[in-house]
C-alpha cells in the first residue's frame, strides 16, 4: 500500500522558466482579461438597459455573457498571479475553489448553448408557435435550472475529492484539475470515477444531444424551404455554430492536455491548448455578436455612440 500524506498546497509545473518574458505574458493576460471584462459588460449592459432586446434570444445571450465573465475571474487573477510568482504553489482550497467555478462554467456553457440552440430550433421550424412556447419567464426558468443544476453537480464532485488522501502534490499544469488530483490519490477513487462519467453525460453529452437534434430539425427545414428563407435561417443560427464549435474545440483541447499529458508537445503549446475554453470564446462571442446581429449593433449605437 502506498503511504499517504496530507499535503496542503498544490504545486503547479505547467509554468516552464521564462525569465524576464515572464512580464510580457503578464501584459499580454492583463489586456486579455480587460478585453473580455469591457466586451461581454458592455454586451450585457446593452442588453439590459434596450427594452427591445428583451427577448428569449437576447436573454440567454446575456446569460452567456455573464457566464464568461464568472469563468474569465476564476482564471485570469490566478494566473497572473502565478505568472509572476517562482514557486507556483497554490493551497488545496483554492485549487478547489478553482476546480468549482472552471467546471461550473464549462457546464453553464453547454447548457446555455443547448437552450439557445432549442430557442432557434422552435424560431425556425414552429415561428407561429414559437411566441406562445418560448417565452422570457420559461427561458429563465431554464437558465436558473441549469445554474442550481450546475452547482450542485460539481458541490457533490468536490467533496467527493475531498474525502480523498493524497500520494503527492504535482500537477502538470497551469491550473488545477479534478481529474488529476484524483490520480493523485492513493484511496480508492471508484465512487469519483463513476460520478465523473455520470456527470461529463450530465454536462457535455446531453446537451450536444439536444444541440444535435435541434440542428437536424432546422436542416430539414432548411432542405424545403427557398433560397432566401434558408440563408434568412443560417444567418441566425450562424453566431450560435461558431460559439459552439469554438467552446467544444476548447474543452477537447483541455481534456486532450489532461488525458495525454505524456505526449510530446512544446510548453508554449500545451498551456495554449488547456486555457483555450476559458480564452477565446469570451473574447470571440460578444464581439462576433456585436457585429452579426443588428438589433444588438443598434442598440449599441443608441445607447453608447457619441457624437
Amino acid at each position: 500500500m502506498v503511504n499517504s500524506t496530507y499535503f496542503t498546497t498544490i504545486i503547479l509545473t505547467g509554468y516552464f522558466e521564462v525569465g524576464h518574458t515572464k512580464y510580457i505574458y503578464f501584459a499580454l493576460s492583463i489586456i486579455l482579461y480587460i478585453t473580455i471584462i469591457l466586451a461581454n459588460s458592455l454586451l450585457s449592459c446593452v442588453i439590459c438597459v434596450e427594452r427591445s432586446l428583451h427577448e428569449p434570444m437576447y436573454i440567454l445571450l446575456c446569460c452567456l455573457s455573464l457566464n464568461e465573465l464568472y469563468g474569465s475571474a476564476a482564471f485570469f487573477p490566478f494566473i497572473l498571479t502565478n505568472i509572476l510568482t517562482a514557486s507556483h504553489e497554490v493551497t488545496i482550497a483554492s485549487c478547489y475553489v478553482q476546480i468549482f467555478c472552471l467546471y461550473t462554467y464549462a457546464s453553464v456553457e453547454f447548457g446555455t448553448l443547448a437552450i439557445m440552440s432549442y430557442d432557434r430550433y422552435m424560431a425556425i421550424c414552429y415561428p407561429l408557435l414559437y411566441n406562445n412556447i418560448i417565452t422570457c419567464n420559461r427561458v429563465c426558468m431554464l437558465i436558473v435550472m441549469v445554474w442550481v443544476v450546475s452547482f450542485l453537480k460539481f458541490i457533490i464532485n468536490i467533496f467527493l475529492s475531498l474525502r480523498l488522501e493524497l500520494c503527492a502534490n504535482v500537477i502538470e499544469k497551469v491550473l488545477c484539475d479534478n481529474y488529476l488530483l484524483v490520480k493523485l490519490a492513493c484511496s480508492d477513487t471508484l465512487v469519483n470515477n463513476i460520478y465523473g462519467i455520470i456527470g461529463a453525460i450530465v454536462t457535455i453529452v446531453l446537451p450536444l444531444m439536444l444541440i444535435l437534434y435541434s440542428y437536424m430539425k432546422i436542416l430539414r427545414v432548411c432542405l424545403k424551404s427557398s433560397v432566401e428563407t434558408t440563408h434568412k435561417a443560417m444567418s441566425t443560427c450562424a453566431p450560435h455554430l461558431v460559439s459552439l464549435l469554438n467552446f467544444s474545440l476548447g474543452c477537447s483541447f483541455e481534456i486532450f492536455s489532461s488525458r495525454f499529458d505524456k505526449i510530446h508537445m512544446h510548453p508554449v503549446l500545451r498551456v495554449i491548448i488547456s486555457v483555450y475554453f476559458v480564452i477565446c470564446p469570451p473574447i470571440v462571442n460578444p464581439i462576433m455578436y456585436g457585429i452579426r446581429l443588428s438589433k444588438v449593433k443598434t442598440a449599441f449605437k443608441k445607447h453608447f455612440y457619441l457624437k
